[in-house]
C-alpha cells in the first residue's frame, strides 16, 4: 500500500507536522443530537447509515474462506483496550498503573500496538466497538479512536510525530457513578479499515497501534457526585473489535492521511482558509491513476456559549475538485434513546422526554451517542494533484468560540 502525506492549504511542506497537530478539546456543558440504531458510519451519497457492510466492497456473503468446503472463521470480538482509567485532561499526566502493553500518551490519550495474534484475527469485515464507564466526570466530553502507524519495532512514539487517522468520535453522556447504568457503549462500522490493517507493505515497515481518547475533568464531580471528592479519574475506557467473513474484504491499496482533529472554525490562524470564513481546503497528490476512491471525513460542531454552533444546525457542503461531493447539515431525530444513559442531572435532556420537533431545534449530537463517520465516495481519478474543501458558509462562531474539530484521509485503490 502506498502511504502519502498531505499538501495542506496555506501550510507550507517543511511544516507539516507542525500544521497537523490534533487537538483535543472539552466538549462544553451543552447539548446535541445523536443516533437511535445507527452504527455511526455513514454513506455521503445518500447520508444514509451505511449498515453493517460499511460503505464499500462486494454485497456477496460468503467472505474470504467462504467458498468450497471449506467453512468460514467464526466471528469475533476481540478486547484491545480493557477498563482502561482516564484522569482530569488539564492536569499533568499521572503515574497510575497501566495493563501491560498499554502506554498513556497524556491523561485522556492511551495506545496499544495491535499484535500479530490480533492482526490475525481480523477477517473481512469490522466493527469498532467502545464502552465508557462513569467516574468522576459528570459532564459531556468529546472522544475518539484512532490508528497510528508507528515505526516498526518502536515501543513508544510521539502522537505528532506518526502518521495518524481518526477511526471513530464519540460524546460521552452526563453521568453520576453511583446510578445505573453505569456504562454506554458506543459501535461504527469500520470495515474500511480491513485493507489497512492487512496490507503487507505497510506492515512490513509500520505497527499499527489503537489509541483511544476520551477528555474528562473532574472538578464539577468533586463537589456534586458522591464519592468524588478530592479525585482526578474521570472515565473508564475499553476498545473492542468485532470481525467476522460476511462480506468481501473491500480493495484499497492507497492511504493518504490528510488532517486528524484540526481547528476548523473562522477566527483562529489557519483554522481555515481564511478569517471570517469557515471553509477549509486540503490539497492532496494521488500517486496514481484509481478506478475507485473514497474519502473518509469526521466533524463536529462544538460551542456551548450562548448562540454557539453546538446549538445551531447547520448544512456543510463537501467539494473535491470543485464538485459538490456531500452536502449534510448534522444531528439526529431524536436524542431520547441516549436519556438512559445520561443519569445526572442537565439541561439538555431536562426532566421530560422531548419533541423531534425540539431536538431538530438545536442539537447537533447527543451526549452519549457517536459522531458519524462520513464515507464519502469519489469513484475513479487521475494520478496528480486534488483539492478538497469543506464550507459551512452559515457558521458564525457567536463570541469567537467554538469549533469543528477536522478530520479526514483518503483511501483509493
Amino acid at each position: 500500500m502506498n502511504l502519502r502525506r498531505a499538501i495542506p492549504y496555506l501550510c507550507p511542506l517543511a511544516l507539516l507536522v507542525a500544521c497537523t497537530n490534533e487537538q483535543r478539546s472539552d466538549v462544553g456543558t451543552g447539548g446535541g443530537a445523536g443516533t437511535s440504531d445507527s452504527t455511526g458510519s455513514t454513506t455521503a451519497a445518500t447520508g444514509t447509515s451505511a449498515g453493517a457492510g460499511g460503505g464499500g466492497g462486494s454485497d456477496g456473503s460468503g467472505g474470504s474462506g467462504g467458498s468450497g468446503d471449506v467453512p468460514p472463521p467464526e466471528p469475533e470480538e476481540v478486547p484491545v483496550l480493557e477498563n482502561v482509567t482516564f484522569y482530569d485532561g488539564y492536569a499533568a499526566t499521572v503515574d497510575e498503573p497501566l495493563p501491560d502493553g498499554v502506554i498513556r500518551h497524556d491523561n485522556s490519550l492511551v495506545a496499544t500496538r495491535l499484535t500479530d495474534e490480533l492482526l490475525a484475527k481480523v477477517q473481512t469485515t469490522l466493527k469498532v466497538r467502545v464502552v465508557v464507564g462513569a467516574r468522576c466526570d459528570n459532564y459531556d466530553r468529546l472522544g475518539s479512536v484512532n490508528l497510528a502507524l508507528v515505526p516498526k519495532g518502536a515501543q513508544t512514539y510521539v502522537a505528532g510525530e506518526v502518521e495518524r487517522i481518526e477511526v471513530a468520535r464519540f460524546v460521552t453522556p452526563f453521568m453520576d457513578m453511583n446510578k445505573q447504568p453505569t456504562t454506554v457503549p458506543y459501535e461504527w462500522e469500520a470495515s474500511n479499515l480491513v485493507p489497512i490493517l492487512k496490507d503487507p507493505d505497510l506492515l512490513a515497515e509500520h505497527d499499527f497501534w489503537f489509541e483511544l481518547s476520551i477528555f474528562g475533568v473532574p472538578y464539577a464531580a468533586n463537589d456534586e457526585v458522591a464519592g468524588c471528592a478530592g479525585r482526578n479519574d474521570t472515565q473508564l475506557g475499553s476498545l473492542l473489535l468485532y470481525t467476522d467473513s460476511t462480506k468481501e474484504a473491500q480493495d484499497f491499496g492507497v492511504l493518504l492521511p490528510l488532517a486528524i482533529g484540526e481547528e476548523f472554525n473562522n477566527y483562529a490562524v489557519g483554522a481555515s482558509d481564511k478569517a471570517g470564513t469557515t471553509r477549509k481546503t486540503v490539497s492532496f497528490e494521488l500517486p496514481a491513476d484509481t478506478q475507485n476512491a473514497q474519502l473518509v471525513l469526521i466533524t463536529s460542531n462544538h460551542g456551548a456559549n450562548q448562540g454557539g454552533e453546538e446549538y445551531i444546525r447547520r448544512e456543510h457542503y463537501v467539494y473535491v475538485d470543485g464538485e459538490l461531493a456531500l452536502q449534510y447539515k448534522p444531528g439526529r431525530m431524536s436524542c431520547e434513546p441516549f436519556r438512559k444513559y445520561n443519569t445526572q442531572s442537565n439541561g439538555i435532556y431536562g426532566p421530560s422526554p422531548r419533541s423531534n420537533e425540539e431536538w431538530q431545534s438545536f442539537s447537533n449530537w447527543c451526549p452519549g451517542d457517536v459522531i458519524d463517520t462520513r464515507i464519502v465516495p469519489w469513484g475513479a481519478a487521475s494520478a496528480g494533484m486534488h483539492e478538497f474543501v469543506i464550507d459551512v458558509p452559515d457558521a458564525t462562531f457567536a463570541g469567537g468560540q467554538g469549533n469543528f474539530p477536522f478530520s479526514l484521509y483518503v483511501q483509493a485503490q
